[in-house]
């Protein structure tokens, strides 16, 4: 099975206006693109939903115009509608006015007295690019639909709901689906927003794919065929030490944390684990698991000289080692290996006094270092302002490092721009200990050989998919034991080792 990468671009609100004129350019016109809008608005409303009454709520764009084609087509499938238009028809313009005119029903003015309480709803009101929080009547239709609890589909995204980032402007329905076209938006994937659309469906209106080579586009959302191609496969011709030699750093307080990581390095395939602690731990490593190899390390120079170790490849500090300054020097002294390294929670904490101290080594290490803060520790190191996407991007440009910011939005931006969202984490992933699975999970696919960005989207991917296997009642001790399941799913004849 082969899958195109471009199918899981996400295209931003200028992106797809861009897309929107290069279709136009290329001979599609844009009356075309809107019918074929409305039509599948339409088409989801009648394969949702029994017949009964519709109110489409029409704005004064094109998210407007898109709505008066599904209006006609509903109606004439026997669908009896209520149109309403925020604000004069008169001064639609182009493609959102010819459609106006085709509409023959009557138009009413904005009240939710007009919402009865088994209503479907149409949101055409707003599309992707509101720029200014609702207000007035708009707000008050939106307010109405969520306290009543009617049926919403959304043209696009719900109207309050940013495409860009999905925040909230002023207010926004809470959809049961929503109909977007062409291709996705980060809106669609990040939170809240995610919560508000319910079900996306993406439609094919026309636009030629070809319009994705002037785009470029550089956020995606996360799927096996961004990353396949590096994704590691066995060979006959594997042995333990081809497979890969982690390394993890083991605190002497919450041994849990570095033994569930090492069992997340061990069952994503490294050929080798070893957690390197303090004398004293290591009675409390040795009584886990036997297949992991259990090294002294009391010092900062004796973890960096069995970083030396021709074998190792990957190194992960920072699960359950404590805020000490000896944490702080075990991260300095990865960074200055030549391994591949797992930055991640205390190893991320102990530098939030200086933070530039640490992207100065992570700049050096030739963009070979991944970063996992969650939300507090990355505010507590980057201290940026703005939505999730933005400043995940800055993150990575600043740091020179992959910075993947957990969460159940997490995202994964590279240094180079490129950017990922992850959708297909469960709520069950709340229990403590599955970040140290995750940290696990990437250093182990970084041992066999896997460039960081993808190993971290790929694992990130992994974690969401282990955990919604599994269903509720997961703790962190689940998520390596069911991913083996979720990696005999991805292989098949199509995928070729690298």
């Amino acid at each position: 099975m082969t899958t195109n990468v471009d199918e899981f671009a996400l295209l931003s609100v200028a992106e797809m206006g861009r897309a929107d004129a290069l279709a136009i350019d290329a001979g599609v016109p844009g009356l075309d693109l809107m019918e074929a809008a409305g039509r599948a608005v339409a088409a989801e409303v009648r394969r949702r939903w029994r017949r009964r009454p519709v109110v489409v709520l029409c704005g004064p764009g094109n998210n407007g115009g898109d709505g008066f084609v599904a209006a006609r087509n509903l109606q004439e499938a026997g669908w009896p509608v209520t149109l309403v238009s925020l604000g004069d028809r008169a001064a639609l313009k182009g493609d959102a006015a010819t459609n106006a005119a085709r509409w023959m029903g009557e138009v009413l003015t904005p009240s939710t007295d007009l919402l009865a309480d088994d209503a479907i709803v149409v949101d055409a009101l707003f599309g992707a690019g509101l720029t200014r929080p609702l207000d007035g009547l708009a707000l008050s239709l939106v307010t109405a639909i969520n306290e009543k609890g009617l049926d919403c589909l959304a043209v696009d995204v719900p109207s309050g709901v940013d495409g860009n980032t999905g925040e909230v402007r002023g207010g926004a329905p809470k959809a049961a689906a929503a109909v977007t076209f062409f291709r996705r938006k980060p809106g669609h994937l990040l939170l809240p927003g995610r919560d508000l659309c319910g079900a996306v469906s993406v439609a094919d209106i026309g636009t030629p794919v070809s319009v994705l080579d002037e785009i470029k586009p550089t956020t995606f959302a996360n799927d096996p065929a961004l990353w396949r191609a590096t994704f590691p496969v066995s060979r006959f011709s594997d042995h333990k030490y081809r497979r890969g030699h982690a390394a993890i750093a083991g605190g002497v307080q919450m041994t849990g944390a570095a033994r569930l990581a090492a069992r997340g390095a061990r069952r994503v395939g490294a050929g080798m684990v070893s957690i390197v602690t303090p004398r004293e731990a290591v009675p409390h490593y040795l009584a886990g698991d036997p297949g992991q190899l259990i090294f002294a390390a009391d010092t900062a120079p004796a973890f960096a000289q069995l970083l030396t170790e021709k074998r190792r490849n990957a190194v992960l500090v920072g699960p359950g080692n404590g805020v000490t300054n000896e944490t702080r020097a075990r991260a300095i002294a990865a960074l200055r290996s030549h391994l591949s390294v797992v930055l991640d929670a205390d190893a991320l904490t102990v530098f939030e006094d200086a933070p530039e101290d640490l992207f100065g080594w992570t700049k050096g290490h030739d963009g070979l270092a991944v970063l996992t803060p969650h939300e507090g520790e990355f505010t507590r190191l980057f201290r940026g302002e703005g939505d999730k996407l933005t400043r995940v991007r800055e993150a990575a440009a600043r740091s020179g490092a992959v910075v993947l910011l957990k969460g159940a939005d997490t995202v994964i931006a590279a240094p180079d721009g490129r950017a990922i969202i992850n959708d297909n984490a469960p709520p069950y992933l709340a229990t403590a200990g599955s970040g140290d699975v995750l940290a696990g999970f990437i250093v182990g696919l970084l041992a066999q050989g896997m460039p960081p960005f993808d190993a971290a989207a790929a694992a990130t991917w992994l974690h969401g998919e282990a955990a919604s296997r599994f269903g509720p009642g997961l703790i962190a001790e689940d998520l390596a034991e069911s991913v083996p399941a979720v990696l005999s799913g991805l292989t098949d004849d199509s995928w070729q080792p690298h």
